[in-house]
């Protein structure tokens, strides 16, 4: 009887996410899998979850090709997966993903910061989308989140969109495109980052396994997209987006 009424007081004094999760979850541990092709990046992801009871990192990868195959193999609860990865691309690998394994969650991470990939995001079926330099702040309330299948969105970007929706885009955004507003698919983020590096044409085709062609006709739709009259317009619009470091 005694320790009943045990189990009761511990059950109140927990809030009620972790009553419900527990439940949910049937008292398991919640498994995380981190991919970034970055070491130093999955040390500062792991860390984060060092003493996050109720939560494993069963798993750290660098290509969305082994993120694929270990979720396929291993089915854990979730992947915390960088945007940009050899291999295939964070965007494709949560495409296969959810193909492999739905119920498996999905959290993108990114260095880059547009609605239009947020859009991608959850097109390609992950359930959030989080800044790495929000990252240290934002990611543990992101994976709460996703264990109550909640959508996330990094509170800078989730801001911008507000104001965009409801203002509509400025007049400078329309000219200049200026970070809060990139209107850049996936594809021609890494087109821009890869350029503004000073790699030539061939050397991003390489990168991206595409044609020269390809990479050219990406350039010249960025430069119109973005209203860039030369490719220092290109260079300085990836430094103020930090695409690159100045």
């Amino acid at each position: 009887m005694q320790n009943n009424k045990e189990e009761k007081r511990n059950a109140l004094a927990r809030s009620p996410f972790e009553a419900s999760e527990t439940d949910r979850l049937g008292g398991r541990t919640y498994r995380v899998v981190i991919v970034d092709d970055h070491p130093v990046v999955r040390r500062g992801l792991r860390a984060l979850f060092d003493d996050r009871p109720g939560i494993e990192v069963c798993g750290e990868l660098t290509t969305g090709v082994q993120a694929v195959e270990f979720v396929k193999k291993n089915k854990p609860d979730l992947v915390i997966m960088d945007l940009t990865l050899p291999e295939m691309n964070g965007l494709d690998a949560a495409r296969a993903i959810r193909q492999e394994a739905p119920a498996t969650q999905i959290l993108i991470l990114s260095m880059h910061f547009s609605e239009e990939l947020a859009r991608e995001v959850l097109r390609a079926g992950a359930l959030g989308y989080v800044l790495k330099s929000d990252a240290d702040t934002e990611l543990l309330a992101a994976v709460d989140h996703a264990r109550r299948r909640l959508p996330f969105f990094t509170s800078t970007l989730a801001r911008t969109m507000t104001q965009n929706f409801v203002e509509g885009p400025s007049p400078a955004t329309a000219e200049t495109g200026p970070v809060p507003g990139v209107p850049l698919t996936e594809r021609e983020v890494q087109v821009v980052q890869l350029l503004a590096e000073g790699k030539s044409n061939k050397e991003v085709a390489a990168a991206l396994s595409v044609s020269t062609r390809t990479v050219e006709s990406h350039r010249n739709h960025i430069m119109r997209k973005m209203n860039f009259a030369s490719f220092s317009d290109l260079v300085r619009f990836a430094i103020r987006a930090n695409l690159v470091n100045p």
